[in-house]
């Protein structure tokens, strides 16, 4: 019943940004959350960052605390991700996804996925 649309990926070298965004389209409610994963080559999808329907909370992997901001803007149904200081291990596919008003990082607790945008991230 929701569809995302997701973009901003592209290819940048090590040290540089790319702001991700992501917006629902459809029979969707402004408490749920909405979050970010990515699955890079040869791993298993992973969890990235996520930000509950207030903004309030946000959440982030270990892996890019400190680099990454995760924000929404609530009127457009949109979700934000700002990448900065990105590694080259950070190459991915970024999905985003919209989730209950407590999702948190599990893929689980996540019911709707955009169809994914790439991130490539040069030595």
């Amino acid at each position: 019943q929701v569809q995302l649309v997701a973009s901003g990926g592209g290819l940048v070298q090590a040290g540089g940004s790319l702001r991700l965004s992501c917006s629902a389209r459809g029979r969707t409610s402004s408490t749920n959350t909405m979050g970010w994963f990515r699955h890079a080559p040869g791993k298993e999808r992973e969890f990235a960052a996520a930000i509950n329907w207030s903004g309030g909370w946000t959440y982030y992997a270990d892996s890019v605390k400190g680099r990454f901001t995760i924000f929404r803007d609530n009127a457009k149904n949109t979700v934000y991700l700002q990448m900065n200081n990105l590694k080259p291990e950070d190459t991915a596919v970024y999905y985003c996804a919209v989730g209950g008003p407590y999702a948190s990082m599990a893929i689980y607790e996540y019911s709707y996925w955009g169809q994914g945008t790439q991130v490539t991230v040069s030595s």
